[in-house]
């Protein structure tokens, strides 16, 4: 056998087994948080829009909060589009980056209103072209919002996903996408990155020693134990 045809041979096989696992592990976090969801409240998909933007740096709660004195004197689209940055930035200061937020957030409403008649799109590359939209808040959209598949990787898709052995030292949010994009079933997506944030807060944690005495992942996480 050609050095070419068995490095092809292993690959194949590493990405089989990958796929097995994320299997396992993806019915493992559905028994562990069934109800798993998104954190941001919203009604309406510009309002996750506002939100995912506000999110950069800042948690879902404070988020959620400060949100709802924004809607109370910007209730939709037109009235953030119209209204200037500044406006804007005296109310979500408190989330941070306040000033760059304010702007995308300004723009992002113009563009809304003036190319796609106020209607969120629920295409991919379409929702990256709208200012303050990365490839996290464009699969946040498309799977919360239009059902479609997703992967968000935010910090605890990351963090996990690595430690799981699903992905191999990879940091790079594209990259870590496009790796999970091999082995989860497209439908699971969207609802195992949403496990992996539940998971992630309440026992695979950043700031402290993960709680491996009482993960569910006993036995099938490489790292418990280590």
């Amino acid at each position: 056998m050609k050095a070419t045809d068995k490095k092809g041979k292993e690959e194949a096989e590493q990405l089989e087994e990958k796929r097995a696992l994320a299997l396992t592990i993806i019915e493992k976090l559905k028994q562990a948080y069934p109800d798993a969801g998104c954190t941001l409240d919203y009604d309406d998909a510009w309002k996750l829009l506002v939100s995912v933007r506000l999110a950069a740096q800042c948690t879902d709660a404070r988020v959620n909060v400060v949100v709802e004195d924004l809607y109370k004197k910007f209730p939709d689209i037109n009235a953030l589009a119209e209204a200037q940055p500044e406006e804007i930035e005296e109310i979500v200061r408190p989330c941070g980056l306040g000033k760059s937020k304010a702007r995308d957030i300004s723009a992002c409403m113009r563009m809304l209103r003036d190319e796609y008649h106020s209607q969120v799109p629920d295409d991919f590359d379409a929702l990256l072209k709208l200012p303050g939209v990365g490839r996290k808040s464009a699969n946040l959209i498309m799977g919360d919002v239009f059902g479609k598949p997703a992967i968000v990787t935010d910090t605890h898709c990351i963090r996990l996903t690595n430690r799981m052995g699903l992905v191999d030292g990879i940091k790079e949010p594209k990259k870590v996408e496009m790796a999970l994009w091999k082995i989860i079933p497209p439908e699971e997506g969207s609802d195992f990155c949403h496990r992996l944030v539940e998971h992630g807060r309440a026992v695979c944690t950043a700031r402290t020693k993960p709680y491996c005495d009482r993960c569910v992942l006993q036995g099938i996480c490489p790292k418990i134990g280590v």
